[in-house]
């Protein structure tokens, strides 16, 4: 299936203020929507916090509440508004929508209106524990895969290097076939396995997925890289940046959400600060 017809819909969450990193990220996503020829649908969201004044005289408490409301409006707003511009002069079929809501209703509320799109398209504040827990939440209850866009890295809205990151766990598979679209559209497709240790169990397991990637037109080779004692998404990381690769594919949390908590990991490295694209599923 041609990558323009694989996605017909996508989604993008918008949280937070409308910094510089933040609109080249949503100018960005919709780039990629072009490429994709998808529609687009953008869901701003915008803290529900009341705020009253501790003292003040009658008068003046409807204009003290307006003030705050207006000053959270606009923050939203403007994210919104960025959106519309950039679909606008890309020419994307776009609708954009501006929700208030509690901070504990955030994520849940963002993962629902996931899942009833092909994709997800997820800017990332680097080391942001909203922004982190915003695609923890998608990622285990949308049921929908995510592309992850960096927002502190300038990327093409284009998926032509690609890296599958393997684990040969059920997560990378999911991951893998979900993908499928992009990676048939890829001009290069590398698969790798991050580990010290090359067992036949994990070259067979390499061999076994460019087998079947064949099957699908998808042409590339397999290959192991050491951890030579850094992290695995360090590894991957630097491995992406080195080889200019456009887009990672990777499962989510292959241990446990706690493990991953306490221990850090792949995951968590990878959705702390994401060397590129990355299209992730679990």
């Amino acid at each position: 299936m041609p990558i323009r017809d694989a996605f017909k819909d996508v989604f993008l969450p918008l949280v937070g203020e409308p910094t510089a990193p933040a609109l080249a990220a949503i100018e960005t996503c919709v780039a990629a929507a072009a490429d994709l020829g998808a529609k687009i649908t953008a869901l701003a969201v915008e803290e529900d916090i009341s705020v009253r004044p501790k003292v003040a005289l009658w008068p003046d408490l409807e204009t003290a509440a307006e003030t705050e409301a207006v000053r959270s409006v606009t923050d939203s707003q403007g994210l919104l508004n960025a959106f519309k511009n950039a679909a606008s002069r890309l020419n994307v079929r776009a609708d954009g929508r501006l929700h208030r809501l509690a901070a504990h209703l955030i994520a849940p509320s963002l993962a629902e209106h996931a899942r009833f799109s092909d994709l997800t398209l997820a800017p990332v504040k680097p080391h942001d524990s909203r922004s982190e827990h915003i695609i923890e939440t998608l990622l285990f209850e949308s049921g929908r895969p995510l592309l992850l866009c960096p927002e502190a890295t300038e990327l093409r809205p284009k998926f032509e290097n690609v890296m599958i990151a393997w684990d040969h766990s059920a997560r990378a598979a999911r991951a893998v076939g979900d993908a499928l679209p992009i990676l048939q559209g890829a001009t290069s497709v590398r698969v790798i396995t991050v580990t010290d240790e090359k067992t036949d169990a994990i070259m067979q397991s390499g061999a076994d997925l460019v087998d079947h990637l064949r099957e699908h037109g998808v042409f590339t080779a397999f290959e192991t890289v050491k951890i030579d004692g850094s992290s695995i998404g360090k590894v991957i990381g630097s491995w992406a940046q080195a080889h200019a690769i456009d887009a990672i594919v990777m499962g989510g949390y292959h241990h446990s959400r706690l493990n991953e908590v306490v221990w850090g990991g792949v995951t968590k490295t990878v959705i702390g600060e994401p060397p590129c694209w990355v299209m992730m599923s679990h």
